[in-house]
Order: C-alpha cells, then structure tokens, then sequence
C-alpha cells in the first residue's frame, strides 16, 4: 500500500502547490481520494496511469476537493476509455457533474456510477475482495466524510522446504494450504498447516480525514490503523479561526493521532498564511513523534 500526494493545500490558488488530491495504491489498484483543480495535470506529472483508477472518493463538495473532477471524466473519454468509473461522494456531486456534461454536450462513452453519501454514521461503501473502504464521519461547514481503507488478510504463504520433504503434497494441494487448511494424506494422518505454510504480512490500513473540526469521537473508527491523514489546515496559535472555518490545526491532528494509537501521522491541507510549512511538523512532534508533512509528488509506505 502506498499513498501518493497529488494536492495538499487548501482553496486559495499559487503557482507551486495544488489543492486536496491523493492516489491510493492499494494491490494493484489506484484510488483517487478528493479531486482539487489540476488533479489530472499531477496524474500526468508522476506518471500515474488514468485507466488504473476505478473508484474515485470525494469528500465533500467544497471547489477545492472536486473542481478536477469533471476535466478528469472528459478526458476518459478522449483516450477511450470503457471501463467503468464509480464515484461516491455526497448528494449532488451527481446533479453538479450531468449538469456540466449536458451543457457542454459531453457524451460519455464508458459506465459512469455515482454511489450517493448522506448517512451522519460511519458506513461500509466500498467491498471487494482484497479491500474495504468505510465512511469516516467528519464535521465541517457542509456534510463531510473521511474514508477508512483497510486491506482484507492475505493467504498464508508456502515454506516450499517444508512442503517438499511431503512427497504425497502435490500442486494442487497447494491452493487449500494458502488457505489455512491442513493436509491429509492418503492413510489419514494429518499435517497441520503451520508445519506447511507461514503466516501473511498483517493486512494494512489507511484513513483519509480532511476537511473538519478537532472530533474525537472518529478515534474508535481509525484506532491503531498503520497511517492516518489529518488535515491541519491551521497552527495552534490560529485556533480560535480552525474553530470558525471547522478546521484543525496541527496540535489537534497530532491529538487524534496520539489518543487513536496510529503508528504514523501524515499532516497536510495547509493555509497559504504560513510560509514554513515544516512549523505544521515542529508543532504536531510535541505530541506526536511520527509525523511528516505532505509535499506534492511526495510518496509513503503504508
């Protein structure tokens, strides 16, 4: 699992930085989390191939999370896309994306799904095989979700040595051993799994929070999760205006990290007042010492 920084900084446009957008790279898929203006002029930079992404999250409907999307859609269709797109997002993004295709007589030549958000509680949107994706209730100034993306456990894996000093274990045992079960041989006896196979990397898990007030009541939703991304769109001593705009700052990022038990802490959605972004990490390492900031371009190990 890895997540790659297209955007992390907020409304107000500069030439050198881009609004919320981020690549989810999760077993061989893309997931396009928020899509913030120049979104695919980014996907086009680090070489992040448009056909891979599949399901695309958008968090609520403020410019500044969704204004790339419809640019993102036309293009898909000018190189011929036909598999199809799934989009969740709150009520209207919908309205707001048929309305651009009906009056710019856009036609769009591959399926186009829109899964519409409106619950206030945490809910599963998201279920495939490999991985899940869940809503993470957030409060802001219109009705906002964070997304909570966990990996489903892997197969356990051969230990080929052991396996071969079982002439009667052929390949087609295999398939049943990855999956946890014993062997038995043809006289009855068993061989217990763990002697056969070892045990699967610990599935990973990523959670996605922007834009919204200090909320601890997300903690249980994210406890213990491998990497987690808080918006800190203020520094502490700004607070009185992360309150009035539903923003955070980096001090209260770092609290949720900290109370939730994260192992790692990505800050990003940065104000342009604040020339010196590193400040955002000097301030949540008080409270939390494995932090970083997001930079465009940028890539973490989940």
């Amino acid at each position: 699992m890895k997540l790659h920084i297209l955007g992390c900084h907020s409304a107000t446009p500069r030439s050198t930085v881009f609004p919320s957008s981020q690549l989810l790279e999760i077993n061989n898929e893309l997931l396009l989390i928020d899509a913030g203006e120049g979104m695919q002029i980014q996907l086009r930079k680090y070489k992040h191939k448009f056909n891979k992404i599949q399901h695309i999250f958008i968090s609520h409907l403020h410019g500044d999370h969704f204004f790339g999307l419809v640019g993102f859609l036309s293009s898909l269709r000018l190189i011929g896309r036909d598999k199809p797109i799934h989009i969740y997002a709150p009520t209207g993004l919908k309205a707001i994306i048929e309305l651009q295709f009906k009056l710019t007589q856009t036609d769009i030549n591959y399926p186009l799904f829109f899964h519409e958000l409106t619950s206030p509680e945490s809910e599963l949107i998201l279920d495939t095989d490999r991985f899940s994706v869940k809503t993470i209730p957030l409060e802001h100034r219109i009705y906002a979700n964070g997304f909570l993306i966990q990996e489903k456990p892997a197969l356990r894996k051969l230990n080929i040595e052991a396996v071969k000093q079982y002439p009667e274990i052929e390949t087609w045992a295999y398939h049943n051993l990855k999956r946890g079960k014993d062997f038995i041989s043809e006289d009855g006896s068993v061989i217990p799994n763990e002697k056969l196979t070892l045990p699967p990397p610990p599935p990973k898990s990523y959670a996605y929070c922007s834009d919204t007030i200090y909320k601890p009541d997300i903690i249980p939703l994210i406890n213990g999760i491998d990497l987690l991304y808080h918006e800190a769109t203020f520094l502490e001593k700004h607070k009185d205006l992360a309150a009035k705009t539903k923003h955070s700052t980096a001090k209260q990022a770092a609290k949720i990290a900290k109370d939730s038990g994260v192992k790692s802490l990505v800050l990003g959605h940065f104000s342009s007042r604040y020339p010196d972004e590193s400040l955002f990490k000097k301030e949540a390492a008080e409270l939390f010492k494995n932090v970083d900031i997001a930079q465009e371009g940028k890539t973490f190990e989940v």
